[in-house]
């Protein structure tokens, strides 16, 4: 499949190149590379990636954008660019302007990543479908996500997120949304806004930007900031599609260990039951404007309620693994919640975790560490979860991290395991401690690190049936 020619590359970027190469995809990472990429050097604080562009032609790439033709390359095969950055963007830009494709864009406190990829669970069997990778949601990620959308793309899908005001509207300005779903707004990164949530709200709202008249916003109505977003849409002329997740209380929606149901109008017209293999209210919230988005776009609403009923979690965001203990002994249950960690989505694993039944004599146990960028109340933010893990029957609580000191010392005696200042230094006390017919629930913030800090703990409890 040809993505982008060396002419058309060219144009898109301002670069200059003597050769004449298609590629048919694009990568900023050596090691993810696969032979057909147009591979951009970009520089980082600690890595140039113009020291990895031989290896990239080695690896197969059709070519590289490059800021000066690196040592031992062929020139042919190099797009000189004054900026390899702005160079992105511009191929994302070109994307975007040559794509007939409808345009889903997805940001929120919680809850993007999962929504994201329900939405391309329900489209990829309709349609040809371009969607984020992982959580490719930022300044890089989402002008390589459109740099890599095919011509063809009939739905695009992307996951646009922040940690400070003004970083989305840029972002919505390239991605330029026709519809655009905000799934909460909470105390996240409440520390880079000294407003607290309001001005998560607005940095929020910077989805509009990026928007016109004929574009939708799907809206939380259950959300506090509602009514703000609403008129903050109606500010740019984007008509507002409220969705709502019943109560449990109501009877229309239904939690079990294993699965999740609600009934709901879909745009107020057609009554449908969402049956989803996950448990958790929270993702039936998600799955509501991901039906509003399939019904409004004309696709088959009855094919994307079947696509959801094998929807489950990826890794890192609430994904279920047995792990065989042997013996014909209980297996241990994984909950794998590593990726990231907000007091919201602590609190929701925690109810998840308190639905599920231990087998034999195993315990309801919880790993968590530090959640990061809470500003000035991040220890409160800690401390106050101690009555969600009592309401959800967990057993014992081992910590890492000096913000998970406070929510360790307002626990009781009986229900601590250990508290420690990292999280590899718990994992001999687990490996020790967890026995068969044990959940295992793993939570806590990335910390910014390459990957979750938690993802040692997840690994230590997959290896348990070899202790």
């Amino acid at each position: 499949m040809k993505l982008w020619s060396s002419t058309d590359a060219a144009v898109a970027t301002g670069g200059i190149t003597t050769g004449e190469w298609q590629a048919s995809g694009v990568s900023i990472d050596t090691r993810t590379l696969r032979p057909g990429d147009l591979y951009i050097a970009l520089k980082g604080p600690n890595v140039d990636g113009h020291d990895y562009v031989r290896g990239a032609i080695q690896a197969g790439a059709a070519a590289a954008v490059v800021d000066h033709v690196p040592e031992g390359c062929a020139p042919d095969l190099c797009l000189i660019v004054p900026d390899t950055f702005k160079a992105l963007q511009d191929l994302g830009r070109a994307a975007r302007a040559r794509s007939r494709a409808k345009i889903i864009a997805v940001t929120g406190s919680v809850g993007k990543t999962g929504t994201k990829d329900m939405l391309a669970a329900v489209f990829d069997p309709q349609c040809l479908t371009h969607a984020s990778q992982k959580s490719y949601n930022n300044h890089w990620g989402v002008p390589l996500t459109l740099a890599s959308m095919p011509l063809d793309t009939e739905v695009g899908i992307f996951e646009i997120g922040m940690n400070h005001a003004g970083e989305l509207r840029p972002l919505s300005k390239m991605v330029r949304p026709d519809i655009a779903i905000i799934t909460t707004v909470e105390a996240v990164h409440v520390e880079y806004f000294p407003e607290g949530e309001r001005g998560i709200a607005a940095a929020k709202a910077e989805i509009f930007e990026g928007m016109d008249s004929a574009g939708h916003a799907f809206l939380n109505k259950n959300n506090k900031w509602f009514e703000y977003l609403s008129e903050k849409a109606k500010e740019k002329d984007v008509e507002v599609i409220p969705f709502s997740c019943p109560s449990l209380e109501s009877g229309l929606l239904r939690v079990t260990p294993d699965q999740t149901s609600v009934t709901a109008d879909i745009l107020g017209k057609t009554a449908v039951e969402i049956m989803l293999p996950v448990s958790g209210a929270h993702h039936a919230s998600n799955a509501l404007p991901v039906l509003m988005s399939v019904a409004l776009l004309g696709y088959d609403l009855s094919k994307a309620l079947r696509a959801l009923e094998g929807w489950t979690p990826r890794d890192g965001r609430g994904k279920r693994e047995r792990v065989d203990m042997g013996g014909g002994q209980p297996p241990v249950i994984l909950i794998d919640e590593s990726y990231n960690a907000s007091p919201v989505a602590m609190r929701a694993a925690f109810a998840a975790l308190g639905r599920l039944t231990p087998e034999g004599q195993g315990r309801r146990i919880a790993v968590l560490g530090d959640m990061a960028e809470l500003g000035v109340n991040a220890a409160a933010y800690h401390a106050d979860l101690a009555p969600d893990l009592q309401m959800a029957g967990v057993d014992k609580v081992y910590t890492a991290g000096p913000l998970m000191k406070h929510l360790y010392d307002r626990i009781p005696a009986e229900q601590r395991g250990l508290h420690t200042d990292t999280p590899p230094e718990l994992c001999e006390s687990l490996r020790a401690d967890v026995c068969p017919g044990d959940i295992v629930l793993v939570k806590g913030s990335r910390g910014g690190a390459e990957k979750p800090k938690m993802q040692v703990i997840v690994d230590v409890v997959k290896r348990l049936c070899e202790k």
